[in-house]
C-alpha cells in the first residue's frame, strides 16, 4: 500500500510550499446582501479548522508572513477585493492568539509517551544478540 500524499499549499506571505496542516487558512466568506438588497462588504477571517465555506488562501502561522502578504497585496489578489487595514490588524491579533494557544498546548504535552494509565512508557534500547547457528531446521536444506 502506498503512503498517503500530504497536501501542500503555498503561503501567501513567504511563497513557500508547506504541508497544509502547518498553515492557517484565511477565508473570504460568500457575499451576503443586506435587507435592502445592497451587497455587504466581504467578511475575511481566519479559519483554523480549514472547513469554512468561501474562497481561501493560506499563511504560515507567523505574523511576519502576514506582513509580507499585506505588503505584496497577495491576499487582495487572491480574494479579488480591497482589504481594509482593520482586517489586517484583526488577522494579526488572531494569528498571535493562535500561536499563544499552540505554545500553551505544547507545554502541557508530556515529553515522554504515556500508557493507558497515565504512566510513562520507558523504552530500553538493548542490542539484539545474534541467534546461535545450528545444523538443520532452516530453509534450503
Amino acid at each position: 500500500m502506498r503512503p498517503k500524499k500530504t497536501p501542500l499549499r503555498m503561503c501567501a506571505g513567504c511563497g513557500e510550499m508547506k504541508p497544509k496542516k502547518e498553515l492557517v487558512r484565511v477565508v473570504k466568506a460568500p457575499q451576503k446582501e443586506s435587507e435592502s438588497g445592497a451587497s455587504l462588504p466581504p467578511e475575511i477571517s481566519l479559519d483554523l479548522t480549514g472547513k469554512r465555506p468561501g474562497r481561501g488562501a493560506y499563511l504560515c502561522r507567523d505574523a511576519q508572513c502576514l506582513k509580507l502578504a499585506k505588503k505584496s497585496r497577495r491576499l487582495e489578489r487572491a480574494f479579488s477585493c480591497k482589504i481594509p487595514e482593520e482586517v489586517y490588524a484583526r488577522l494579526e491579533e488572531e494569528i498571535a492568539g493562535a500561536a499563544r494557544k499552540e505554545a500553551l498546548e505544547e507545554q502541557a504535552k508530556p515529553s515522554v509517551p504515556l500508557d493507558g494509565n497515565g504512566q510513562p512508557i520507558i523504552e530500553i534500547d538493548v542490542p539484539e544478540e545474534a541467534l546461535p547457528r545450528g545444523k538443520g531446521g532452516g530453509h534450503g536444506g
